[in-house]
């Protein structure tokens, strides 16, 4: 029986990373997650691992469809994050990443909400190394702040695990639901790593501002963690789909006007996120099936527009879209394949996003929600417009830019790395049931009918096609130097603009109270200075016989007072 988490290849991995050096560290990080995925290869669904501590029931290893799906997962993406990042000579980075990973694989096969702790901080601290690496003024400030974020969901998860032991129900991962208050403080601590509205804003700073490599990693864990677990504790809880809803449709106006390319892969991120939200709002197996599964697609396509980012990055040190342009010409094979990861993101037939984002589609119509389908059209149409249009477009097309006479392809183990996602992303969408076998539950849904495909075709037309024209017209957002607030305008401009008004309407009651405050203390000095200035009561000579009357005052109060 198995007696430790699939996680130990990884989380050994990190540590023998620490200590080696050259060669020998590439043959450990590549060998750390093919042997983890061998070992998750070995389980059999049904395992469990279990132990007592402190009189609580622990389990540490739980297998079953799910979580299998996300072992596999978190070890191919780990596999090619580090084939991506074999070219740098940072132990931290590496040791980070690797961590990292274990971190994730550790979180996904816990079978109690103390062992989900435990592996859900370690995320936190191993993955903002790879922000700091960066090793910037503003890395370290958006580190910090990622830091708190990250720390606080473990600080949420703990307490509402205590709370919800406490009710009587045990520390057992499995549904929670939101009929008790520990349920509500473990659904916003999952809601954290999601990217929920108004709790995204760490996501869309800090992965930009990671390294070039360090973005590919942490595009494919923390999120997937979170939606992993709303997948095992809140599965039919229909305030997902609101909330799902919203998540595919906002970010879409904020990476239209986003400057940064790799930042609007993050608000792409966030949008893809909202469809596994709805899917697992909507509970059905079919719903489930396409939140897990475009979970799985999204780690890979996404992370192929994040390392073709990320080789912009590496060779011009640019990632401003109003800077970048014409890299086609030195960047051929880099511009091809980011253009694969742009059709997979985009779900166009024979490509991975197809197969997986139809599943959610469907199963919202199916089951009614007419509103939530129509929404995630236009989700689907605004995801081709930012990531599957303007990353491409920016990046290696329109106006030739000051790079290109210096640009050249990245390293032959970027190239690599970028070579796998994108077979994934043509595999996948070729022959889907090869990911069709892993997920949890067989719907038998198949998503090249003719219908099907002929709608997502008229969907992606309709948006070239506006795209095209708005461009043309002028209307098209320019890419622009600017820097986009988000949430943060809240505090950043709306905050003290706020306090500036009250501080004004305060201010002629805060001029009254300093007024009476100044004419007290005056009085109250000038009543002092007569009675004890120099010319004051006190300060005059008393006769001595005034002095004797007070005396015999006083003894004849003391003996009224002692005979009463």
């Amino acid at each position: 029986m198995l007696e430790f988490s699939p996680a130990f290849a990884l989380l050994l991995g990190a540590v023998l990373v620490a200590f080696s050096r050259g060669p020998l560290r590439a043959v450990v990080m590549l060998a750390a997650p093919l042997l983890g995925a061998w070992g998750v290869y070995q389980l059999e669904p049904g395992t469990v691992v279990e132990f007592q501590m402190m009189g609580m029931q622990l389990t540490p290893v739980r297998v079953d469809a799910l979580s299998i799906l996300f072992g596999y997962l978190f070890h191919l993406a780990a596999f090619i994050g580090v084939v991506y990042s074999l070219h740098i000579k940072d132990p931290m980075q590496d040791v980070a990443a690797l961590a990292y990973a274990g971190s994730g694989v550790g979180a996904v096969f816990a079978g109690d909400l103390l062992t989900l702790f435990v592996f859900w901080e370690l995320l936190a601290i191993t993955s903002v190394f790879l922000v700091l690496a960066r090793r910037s003024k503003h890395s370290l400030s958006t580190g910090m702040r990622y830091l708190v974020m990250q720390v606080g969901s473990g600080v949420l998860l703990l307490a509402g695990a205590i709370c919800y032991a406490s009710a009587g129900n045990g520390l057992t991962f499995d549904f929670i639901g939101l009929d008790a208050p520990g349920g509500w403080l473990i659904f916003i601590a999952f809601g954290i790593k999601a990217g929920f509205p108004m709790l995204h804003g760490w996501l869309t700073d800090a992965y930009p501002e990671a390294t070039p490599t360090g973005t590919v990693f942490l595009s494919a864990f923390t999120t997937k963690v979170a939606i992993y677990a709303l997948a095992r504790g809140f599965p039919g809880t229909d305030l997902l789909i609101v909330i799902g809803t919203v998540m595919a449709c906002f970010p879409i106006f904020f990476a239209v006007i986003e400057n940064d390319l790799r930042r609007v892969l993050a608000y792409s991120l966030i949008n893809q996120l909202g469809f596994m939200v709805v899917g697992i709002g909507i509970g059905t197996q079919l719903a489930l099936n396409g939140a897990v599964a475009h979970a799985f697609t999204d780690v890979i396509f996404k992370g192929l527009l994040m390392m073709s980012m990320g080789a912009v990055l590496h060779v011009t040190g640019e990632m401003r879209g109003s800077e970048l342009g014409g890299l086609y010409k030195k960047m051929p094979k880099t511009a091809i394949l980011c253009m694969v990861g742009a059709a997979s993101i985009s779900a166009f037939p024979l490509f991975s996003g197809f197969v997986s984002k139809s599943m959610v589609v469907a199963a919202a119509i199916q089951e009614g929600y007419t509103v939530v389908w129509l929404a995630l059209l236009f989700a689907a149409a605004g995801v081709f417009h930012h990531a599957g249009i303007k990353i491409p477009f920016f990046a290696f097309f329109a106006h030739d830019s000051r790079y290109v006479d210096s640009a050249h392809e990245p390293p032959v183990n970027m190239l690599v790395a970028m070579t796998m996602g994108a077979l994934l992303c043509v595999g996948i969408g070729s022959f889907p049931g090869l990911l069709y076998g892993l997920l949890p539950y067989d719907t038998g849904f198949w998503p090249y009918d003719v219908s099907h495909v002929l709608a997502q075709l008229q969907l992606l037309a309709f948006s070239a096609l506006a795209f095209t024209w708005l461009k043309l017209a002028g209307i098209y957002p320019p890419e622009l130097k600017s820097v986009n607030l988000d949430v943060d305008w809240l505090y950043r401009r709306l905050a003290p603009q706020e306090i500036r008004t009250a501080l004004a309407r305060l201010a002629p009651i805060d001029r009254n109270l300093r007024e009476q405050g100044r004419e007290l203390v005056a009085s109250s000095l000038g009543m002092l200075a007569r009675h004890h200035g120099s010319y004051g009561v006190l300060a005059r000579s008393w006769p001595t016989g005034s002095m004797v009357i007070w005396v015999a005052v006083m003894l004849g109060l003391s003996l009224v007072l002692y005979y009463t």
